[in-house]
């Protein structure tokens, strides 16, 4: 009987401690690094956006998951320090922006998943295999630019501000990837018949000379690629194009909201989100290997006709139906 007794007790204490331990296991606090090519300032609806795919995907944070920030304040030479930080503090996932961000993961981070947003032509700039299988640790969204964005612009930027013969076009030749964007440039340029003046920025103190520059040359429109530095410094950037009274199309409605003529591009903001998804896939036992890049699957168009009456322009009105959304 003690021997029976004995028996049950152990068959009853096991079949409660395995609940007890799956339970234990579901309750496990994800930590989360988040890095950002910017600041706080200007950046901080992506981080936001990023959260609110988290909550949609059932995590609370304080909970069950706890997000580690950091940003590189659009310094890009610090990815490495800031990368480094974040795995020193131990967390699980790793959420990194911009190409350069997900170039310094590729480098820098061996175990831990990584997830990228918006990088631009993973496979070309070398951060995966392939678009289908990327291998590594490393996954998330690119911003499609490789799919033609920068021809679209122009064919746009032409409808709506004719005419464009001869574009200024800044872009920082030392962000990975935005090299082939100017190549992409150039190509439409040539089938619309545009002239591209292209003026490299390294630093945001160049941004007054090479605007000054354009004035001089009496460019008449203007173009602007994306890396850390322009997205970071579009306030200034856009204040340039209004003072030289220079229409100009960006890459990000970001730029727009803050009195940028025109924008079309990817939603970031949206790949943060959907980033969260990649989130929750790990969470639950995907591994990065196995999980495509994913492009964007909504693009903002973006006009702010505030900007375009201080301009003395007139956006016709078949472009304005087109827009996703028009500032007033």
């Amino acid at each position: 009987m003690t021997t029976r007794r004995a028996f049950i007790g152990a068959l009853a204490s096991g079949l409660f401690a395995t609940p007890r331990a799956a339970s234990a296991q579901e309750a496990k606090t994800w930590r989360i690094g988040f890095l950002e090519a910017g600041a706080p300032a200007a950046n901080q609806h992506f981080l936001d956006a990023f959260k609110r795919g988290l909550r949609e995907q059932g995590y609370v944070e304080g909970q069950n998951v706890v997000v580690v920030e950091r940003w590189a304040d659009g310094n890009v030479e610090r990815f490495p320090v800031l990368l480094d930080e974040l795995v020193q503090s131990k967390v699980d996932i790793i959420i990194v922006a911009s190409t350069p961000g997900a170039v310094s993961a590729k480098a820098a981070v061996k175990a831990i998943p990584v997830i990228f947003v918006g990088a631009a032509d993973p496979v070309a700039v070398g951060i995966v295999a392939s678009l289908g299988r990327p291998g590594g640790n490393l996954t998330g969204f690119s911003q499609a630019e490789e799919e033609g964005l920068v021809g679209k612009r122009i064919e746009l930027f032409r409808e709506a501000v004719p005419p464009v013969d001869r574009l200024a076009l800044i872009w920082n030749p030392t962000a990975p990837g935005v090299a082939l964007r100017l190549k992409e440039a150039r190509s439409s340029a040539t089938k619309f018949k545009v002239t591209i003046r292209p003026f490299e920025v390294r630093d945001a103190k160049e941004l007054d000379g090479i605007f000054a520059t354009i004035a001089r040359e009496r460019l008449t429109r203007l173009m602007v690629l994306a890396d850390p530095l322009t997205v970071r410094n579009r306030v200034h950037i856009v204040e340039l194009a209004a003072k030289t009274r220079l229409p100009a199309i960006y890459p990000f409605l970001e730029f727009a909201h803050v009195g940028g003529l025109m924008a079309y591009g990817p939603s970031i903001p949206e790949l943060f989100r959907r980033a969260a998804g990649y989130v929750d896939k790990i969470v639950k036992g995907a591994k990065p290997a196995d999980l495509p890049v994913e492009q964007p699957t909504k693009f903002d168009f973006v006009i702010n006709l505030k900007t375009a009456k201080a301009l003395g322009l007139t956006i016709p009105r078949t472009v304005l139906a087109r827009a996703d959304e028009v500032i007033q």
